[in-house]
């Protein structure tokens, strides 16, 4: 990838997964636009995943709404859209297979007792793994944990190169499915990429950290391991990771030209001014023929303004 040197055809497939909990804002377009254009520079596939699991914060009307705003930007998305609610036998059937081989447990901690028992990691409290003695499975509604060990778990990233994490002691026993029921992303997104056929990842550089956890049960499913790059995220001023939680603004079509413009410079590339002139057909021309990952910053985060 990037310096014109091409992945065989046929070999990559890419793609956007957002959470309908809110619009389309600049952040999300950003990972969006450099997981497309690596897609489509590499002659590959470009597949669009609505990842909602969460129904508790899903937002009627959001996913269409960010269906609409994609293909009004010209982003065609190959084969039919993937809804992770309607996926949740095949969670199950890896978590049948995890209970099978002993790796997975129920858990019964509350919050309040994981945070007074574990110390703090990279994503919060360690789970101390109080009820790893515990019955494996159970038919009652209850958090299941899988088992983790203390061997590194180490991967190359596109941008940020070798990456290592040791998940006992960083990120202990993650949760596959929650307590209310509701499967983990975790678990999710890894059997979505693997039977979705998904050979590159690129997405955020605020999902690195769960690369890892990812990659770990990749490894035990027996599934093949994608190709990862992890974009730099867009902040505010305030230093916040532009979100529905920061309230970031809706992408706003009557300046779709502008957006992708910025998305593209935000991402390092150095379009030509009659780019920023001229329509949206003519943009994807020139950044499909003309996209180098060795010019994407390095850096996890940038300032918005570093798109101006």
């Amino acid at each position: 990838m990037g310096n014109k040197v091409k992945i065989a055809k046929s070999t990559y497939c890419g793609r956007f997964a957002p959470s309908p909990t809110g619009p389309l804002h600049f952040g999300s377009l950003v990972a969006a636009v450099g997981s497309y254009l690596d897609a489509k520079f590499n002659d590959g596939q470009w597949v669009v995943r609505i990842e909602d699991l969460d129904w508790q914060r899903e937002i009627k009307g959001a996913a269409s709404h960010i269906l609409h705003i994609l293909e009004a930007l010209g982003m065609e998305w190959d084969g039919q859209i993937i809804y992770q609610s309607q996926r949740l036998a095949h969670y199950q059937a890896a978590l049948d297979e995890l209970n099978q081989r002993d790796l997975i447990y129920s858990c019964v901690c509350s919050r309040k007792e994981i945070a007074d028992s574990s110390i703090v990691g990279i994503n919060g409290s360690i789970y101390p793994g109080t009820c790893s003695r515990a019955p494996i499975f159970t038919k009652d509604v209850r958090a299941l944990r899988v088992r983790t060990h203390h061997g590194p778990i180490v991967f190359e990233d596109f941008l940020r190169g070798l990456c290592t994490q040791n998940l006992k002691q960083e990120i202990g026993d993650f949760i596959l499915r929650r307590a209310d029921g509701i499967y983990a992303y975790q678990l999710a997104v890894v059997v979505d990429d693997a039977q979705q056929g998904i050979t590159h990842v690129v997405r955020g550089a605020d999902l690195l950290d769960s690369t890892p956890r990812q990659i770990f049960l990749q490894q035990l499913l027996g599934y093949d391991i994608p190709h990862y790059m992890h974009l730099p995220v867009v902040i505010n001023a305030a230093g916040e990771k532009l979100s529905k939680q920061t309230r970031a603004p809706a992408i706003e079509l009557s300046y779709a030209l502008t957006y992708l413009v910025q998305a593209i410079r935000f991402l390092g590339q150095n379009p030509p001014v009659e780019i920023a002139q001229g329509d949206i057909a003519s943009f994807w021309r020139w950044a499909k023929k003309n996209w180098r990952i060795q010019q994407i910053p390095r850096d996890p985060t940038q300032g918005i303004n570093s798109c101006a």
